[in-house]
């Protein structure tokens, strides 16, 4: 169903979740092959990403790259920098969307796409909606501590995530008639309360080591950095006991601070402006820079397209295929 067919325009809004973003390939291959076709692409930065590529016409490209990817890969993507108002650069990132999308302008897409960052220093929502759809997504992806800023017509663009997750607003001011959304961070709060602690397997006690020797690589402060990144132990002083803790690292600090954000703006702004439909992959056990994991969200993004197809024959009216 588009709007060659119909009058309805329908739009979807790709929301943020960093690695849990590789479900919106799973979501919109699975949407094809069910006969929807989105006319309006929106996204906040891993939605920005993925939409753009999709906009482009390079879905398949990007899910071949996605699902070649190991761990020891994620790592030598990380151009760490010691400025910049990041610890990634994103350059090495960028090169690899390049080979899909460098040269294609925003307004000459055969989608309409737009694209959510935040201004940096007055928190404002900027729509990027024109020029370079390399530089709109790499405004959109700049998680801040993580990937630098970007400089965009004079401001400092960070994240899309931070004012709008779930940009559905955007979708509905580039005339979507009808809005699917796509929320990834709907069953991340609690997660740990649901799943009980597991020992490590030998397996991935290996893959953590190489995850350190690559980092260390990098020079030694990276590697005190990865070093850091696990679970410190620490002694709790309640009642006068000496008891040993385990005490949050930086990356679970990092990673729960972020999805307690993201859930709490998502839910604010699609209360104020709900979707027509929301799909909610079920992700909450993918950790922010599971990159190399594309192959079970993808799955999931699909499974969510099946879950809801019949409130999607319902809402638009039309004999959905099975998927």
């Amino acid at each position: 169903m588009t709007s060659t067919n119909h009058q309805t325009k329908i739009g979807i809004a790709l929301g943020s979740g960093s690695a849990r973003g590789w479900s919106h390939i799973g979501v919109l291959t699975a949407l094809a092959e069910a006969g929807i076709e989105p006319d309006i692409v929106c996204g906040s930065s891993i939605g920005a990403l993925i939409g753009g590529v999709y906009a482009a016409g390079r879905l398949d490209d990007i899910e071949a790259w996605g699902n070649s990817l190991t761990r020891r890969e994620v790592f030598s993507y990380m151009d760490f920098t010691l400025s910049g108002g990041g610890a990634i650069a994103g350059k090495r990132l960028m090169e690899v969307c390049s080979e899909y999308i460098e040269g294609c302008d925003i307004e000459c897409l055969p989608k309409r796409f737009g694209a959510v960052a935040t201004d940096l220093k007055t928190g404002t929502e900027v729509w990027l909606q024109e020029g370079p759809l390399q530089t709109a997504i790499r405004a959109s992806i700049s998680l801040p501590g993580l990937l630098t800023p970007v400089h965009v017509d004079g401001r400092w663009l960070v994240d899309g995530g931070l004012v709008n997750p779930v940009p559905v607003s955007l979708c509905r001011a580039l005339g979507a008639d009808i809005v699917i959304a796509v929320n990834l961070n709907g069953d991340l709060l609690g997660r740990l309360r649901r799943q009980p602690a597991v020992a490590r397997e030998p397996a991935a006690e290996v893959e953590q080591a190489e995850e350190l020797e690559v980092a260390d690589a990098g020079g030694n402060w990276l590697g005190r950095l990865a070093q850091n990144l696990k679970m410190p132990r620490g002694l709790s002083k309640d009642a006068g006991k000496a008891e040993q803790l385990t005490a949050p690292g930086f990356y679970e600090v990092l990673s729960n601070s972020v999805n307690i954000m993201q859930d709490r703006i998502t839910r604010s702004r699609l209360a104020g402006d709900p979707p027509d439909i929301v799909l909610s992959p079920r992700l909450s056990h993918l950790d922010l820079l599971d990159f190399a994991r594309a192959d079970e969200a993808i799955k999931e993004g699909r499974d969510s397209v099946r879950r809801n197809l019949p409130a999607l024959q319902d809402l638009l009216h039309i004999s959905v295929a099975e998927v």
